[in-house]
């Protein structure tokens, strides 16, 4: 898809309040509900993070291999050294901008989609460590974007080969956008599965279960909840909308989910649905590795394969998603 064929493109960066591309995820790391919560059924430890731990990704024999993994996001730290020796590819999409990750988000995404390609040195974040890299700077250093410039990541990484596409981005539109439905159908046709955030618009505490937003909302696109470490709803995830495709479809760790960072800090624990869909997304890979499957047939055994949970559907789709092997 062409960016001047893009329904609503924006020439210049959109406002905070049509394209945030989650990148106050960081702002959601004290703001769960309110009062007691139950014991929490999974925590980090040196070897691992509570999400590979709770997702079975760390009992899963799979690694990656053969696949590829594009991240769709702020770019990517260059000289993280949790990235040396990774095959990576990287394309900025933003007009007078590097792929260099000067914002952290999408360096945090990709670790935990992709992680260090020698995970056993120290406390593993990231899912599918041998899967080759697609790093696209569609969000620029503000953590915003355009339209235009993600469907152009989008078909980038389409053309590119990627069995996955992960999109920690989104805007508060209830409105599907026949742009990014299109792109979405295009890449299931291609054998390529996108993945995106639900969003973080709800606000669970005060009664507020929000909506899913564009282009999470789009049928082709499969939506992404958050869940806590004890497998409960995360009070910012929001919740499916009445329109079609606007249902949530799988959830994934979103609280408190530790990762690579830009340097010199080198790692960082944030939160959002953000933070849950490149696990969904690391962990298809996995999934296509063992397997072999693309496009709606991997979409369909990652749903197959969630873990049910005591939670409405609304709010977590087929259930948490689980690793091949777990």
């Amino acid at each position: 898809m062409e960016p001047e064929g893009v329904r609503h493109a924006v020439g210049g960066s959109l406002s905070e309040e049509y394209l945030r591309g989650f990148r106050d995820a960081a702002q959601f790391l004290h703001a769960q509900v309110a009062g007691a919560v139950a014991p929490a059924q999974f925590g980090d430890t040196d070897k691992r993070t509570w999400g590979l731990q709770a997702t079975g990704v760390a009992d899963s024999p799979e690694t990656g291999a053969g696949i590829t993994v594009a991240v769709l996001d702020t770019g990517l730290d260059l000289e993280h050294p949790d990235f040396a020796g990774r095959d990576i590819e990287t394309r900025s999409f933003v007009e007078g901008e590097t792929a260099q990750d000067a914002q952290g988000h999408g360096t945090h995404v990709t670790g935990t989609a992709c992680g260090a390609l020698a995970p056993g040195g120290g406390r593993r974040y990231g899912i599918a460590h041998e899967a080759r890299i697609l790093a696209g700077k569609v969000l620029g250093d503000d953590g915003s974007g355009t339209d235009a410039d993600i469907l152009a990541g989008m078909s980038w990484a389409i053309s590119a080969g990627a069995r996955v596409i992960s999109m920690s981005l989104g805007a508060d539109v209830r409105e599907v956008s026949a742009a990014y439905e299109t792109a979405g159908r295009r890449a299931l046709a291609a054998g390529t599965l996108v993945v995106a955030a639900a969003g973080n618009n709800a606000r669970r505490g005060a009664g507020d279960a929000g909506f899913v937003g564009v282009p999470a909302n789009s049928p082709s696109i499969m939506a992404v909840a958050a869940v806590d470490g004890a497998l409960a709803i995360a009070d910012f995830s929001a919740a499916s909308s009445p329109v079609e495709g606007g249902q949530v479809d799988i959830a994934g760790p979103g609280v408190d989910v530790y990762s690579s960072w830009p340097e010199p800090d080198g790692t960082n624990t944030i939160s959002g649905t953000s933070m849950a869909t490149p696990h969904v997304a690391g962990i298809a890979a996995l999934w296509s590795q063992r397997t072999g499957a693309t496009g709606q047939e991997l979409w369909a055994q990652l749903v197959q394969a969630a873990q049910r949970l005591p939670l409405p559907a609304n709010d977590v789709g087929s259930g948490l998603v689980r690793a091949p092997g777990a």
